[in-house]
């Protein structure tokens, strides 16, 4: 047995999966994220290590009893910083913070070579300005600090007492040479940092560590190697096996993600594109990134009191996109590709007084799919090329969704079985890699195909034409965004 465990932002998912790649068993714990302040989004590491133990001690004793590697993905982003005795100093900011712009715009002065080095755009998710804002506003704290790790590596120094990380979630910190697949000490001082403050680096198939005892009796497990895992993107690329030039997916989880396999370092950071190591060796991906996806969906139900889902994407397909539809810019958080604008909102256009709930569900599933039509332009400057799309994320069990974003990108999107453990999958293979030392593209096959949606020609006219609406919309309101948040 191979075991995944995926920390999401929303669960912990824990997967056992045999060597003929057939899922044994799975089990979720859930995570709650703590807003304290608008733009703020934190968590309690320890949260993350309760319910790692309770997913993994989830599963059937008789599988556990058979795992012999086990693979880590994550949220990226995540700033756990820890003093010299490994004590939590805070609560984790993470990936959908928003409160240092200005410590951006800092870091960018400070190295003014930090987007070549980087090959991204300096943003507030990522994990550099969160430690200059630390710097600024909580500088006992960052006196303290003697270590920063991401989510999935605080797991890991909790499994195996080693600091590790790997080449791709290492990419979102702001502080890697992503072309040259090391950190970069350059944009470590400039947050006032040095390499004795990083988690060694591995490949995401290689090994990082093994389970200590202690962990091993905690998750009655046996004492196994961890593989050093992935960013939970490169994770779902594994696990959808996304892993050769141009092969491309999209996830509709609580982020959207459009992800695409690079034989180089490909970056654009003007357009707010990520430019990421892959997890895999000799391998890159670009990504546009929204904040809001299935959590807008969500957040929409929650809104209007609907308690199914399924039956409220239902009506809403009913109700039927029209011309003279309502908009929606699903900007919650924020957005990152292609605006980069933390201050950007959420909203409603064009609500008249026939407007009825059904219609509120429509343009949340019309604007998503409008965003990700942002991020593909994105992704196709410069020469660049998206091949085949496949679908991951919760979101994807809503055909209909399916149907807009097929529309709004006019191109097929494949959904494949399992996609929805895609990141838990992934890391799963990667510990199998870890363990065997086999070729990936043995191991990381892409799953039997469910289903394939075509584009409707008439609706990818309709959705164009609105498309010039929803872009207008950003642009108009952009001033505004700045102006009410201050």
């Amino acid at each position: 047995m191979f075991l995944g465990i995926d920390i999401g932002t929303s669960s912990v998912k824990a997967v056992l999966v045999d060597e003929r790649e057939t899922l044994v068993a799975q089990a979720s714990m859930p995570l709650t994220v703590a807003r304290p302040q608008p733009l703020y989004a934190e968590q309690d590491p320890q949260d993350w290590w309760q319910a790692t133990v309770a997913a993994v001690r989830a599963l059937p004793p008789a599988a556990r009893a058979a795992v012999r590697a086990i693979g880590l993905s994550g949220q990226m982003h995540g700033a756990t910083l820890l003093d010299q005795s490994g004590k939590i100093l805070r609560p984790a900011i993470l990936w959908n913070d928003g409160r240092s712009a200005a410590e951006c715009s800092e870091l960018e002065l400070r190295e003014p070579r930090s987007r070549a080095i980087t090959g991204n755009l300096m943003m507030p998710g990522f994990t550099a300005p969160k430690l200059l804002w630390v710097a600024h506003h909580e500088p006992a704290i960052f006196a303290r600090t003697a270590r920063v790790l991401l989510p999935k590596d605080y797991v890991r120094l909790r499994l195996t007492g080693q600091a590790v990380s790997d080449m791709s979630d290492a990419s979102g910190t702001g502080w890697l040479d992503v072309g040259r697949r090391d950190w970069s000490d350059e944009m470590l001082a400039a947050t006032g940092l040095n390499r004795s403050h990083m988690p060694r680096l591995v490949e995401g198939s290689a090994p990082s560590g093994s389970l200590t005892r202690e962990a091993a009796e905690q998750l009655q497990l046996p004492p196994v190697v961890v593989a050093g895992g992935a960013g939970d993107n490169a994770a779902s690329a594994v696990g959808m096996g996304v892993i050769a030039p141009a092969q491309a997916f999209l996830s509709l989880g609580t982020s959207g993600v459009l992800f695409v396999v690079t034989q180089r370092f490909r970056p654009n950071p003007d357009k707010a594109a990520h430019a990421f190591c892959h997890c895999l060796p000799g391998l890159w991906h670009q990504m546009s990134v929204m904040l809001s996806a299935a959590s807008a969906l969500d957040w929409v139900a929650q809104l209007t009191g609907e308690s199914d889902l399924q039956q409220m994407v239902a009506a809403a397909q009913a109700r039927g996109l029209r011309q003279a539809a309502p908009y929606f810019l699903p900007y919650l958080s924020g957005e990152r590709t292609p605006h980069n604008d933390p201050h950007c909102r959420g909203v409603f256009f064009g609500l008249d007084s026939q407007t009825v709930r059904a219609d509120l569900a429509l343009a949340v599933l019309e604007g998503v799919a409008l965003a990700f039509a942002d991020g593909m332009d994105v992704l196709l400057e410069n020469g660049g090329v998206v091949g085949e799309i496949s679908v991951t994320g919760g979101g994807a069990r809503f055909a209909y969704w399916g149907t807009l974003l097929a529309a709004a990108l006019n191109r097929a999107l494949t959904y494949r079985q399992g996609s929805e453990i895609g990141a838990a999958m992934g890391a799963a293979r990667l510990a199998r890699l870890a363990l065997t030392g086999e070729p990936p593209p043995a191991v990381c096959t892409m799953p039997p195909v469910v289903q394939v949606i075509q584009p409707d020609a008439g609706l990818a006219g309709l959705l164009a034409e609105r498309r010039t609406t929803f872009m207008r919309l950003y642009r108009d309101l952009k001033d505004t965004f700045t102006e009410y948040a201050r």
